[in-house]
């Protein structure tokens, strides 16, 4: 699928791309991937994060397997507007992080003409859909959810299980807090946390 650039239309259109999935499923490489692709089409792009997160760097945009490229953190999404005026193409990484705002930030951008794409979590660690993704997947033109693989199984896996006691839906973490899991996989590991819970 080509979308660098739609050259016919007088009046460039813009729309709406959203990469969703689990932890540890080349989000954030899929993100890069497109944006490379357009800077080589010889598109004005930039790239932008919460400034909250800071796993592998403050600014640049870092996958699991170490691909990176230097990124705008924001502390909110009203702030991607601003900074985005005069880019083409807009990516927005670890995109759950904001609010619902980002929605309607999104959905401006397109209006005005640009390539916005969006990866992020499209659900949390107890398996609810998370942040603004749920409404993106819903106004995109186009969606791609990519999987993992189930830690425990091999099969394919689109649940994040967080392997660490902590009630708050925002942890930021890796391996060390967080693994790929199939359905029937994550089943059984909310089984098995419910219990421990309980017991304690």
């Amino acid at each position: 699928m080509f979308l660098e650039k739609d050259r016919n239309n007088s009046e460039r259109t813009g729309w709406i791309e959203v990469i969703c999935g689990s932890m540890f499923s080349g989000k954030t490489e899929e993100l890069i991937r497109r944006l490379n692709r357009a800077r080589i089409a010889r598109q004005k792009v930039e790239i932008f994060k919460p400034a909250v997160d800071t796993r592998y760097d403050d600014t640049d945009v870092v996958s699991h397997d170490a691909k990176s490229v230097s990124s705008t953190p924001v502390e909110n999404a009203s702030q991607i507007l601003f900074y985005a005026e005069d880019f083409e193409v807009v990516g927005i990484d670890e995109a759950q992080f904001f609010g619902e705002e980002l929605v309607s930030v999104c959905n401006e951008l397109a209006m005005n003409g640009k390539r916005v794409i969006v990866a992020g979590l499209d659900m949390d660690y107890l398996g609810k859909p998370f942040g603004p993704i749920p409404k993106l997947m819903a106004i995109a033109e186009y969606v791609t959810k990519v999987h993992a693989i189930c830690i425990r199984c091999g099969n394919l896996a689109h649940y994040s299980h967080r392997t660490v006691k902590n009630d708050n839906l925002v942890v930021l973490g890796e391996t060390d807090a967080y693994e790929p899991l199939c359905r029937r996989c994550f089943l059984e590991a909310r089984k098995e946390s419910n219990s421990s819970e309980k017991a304690d």
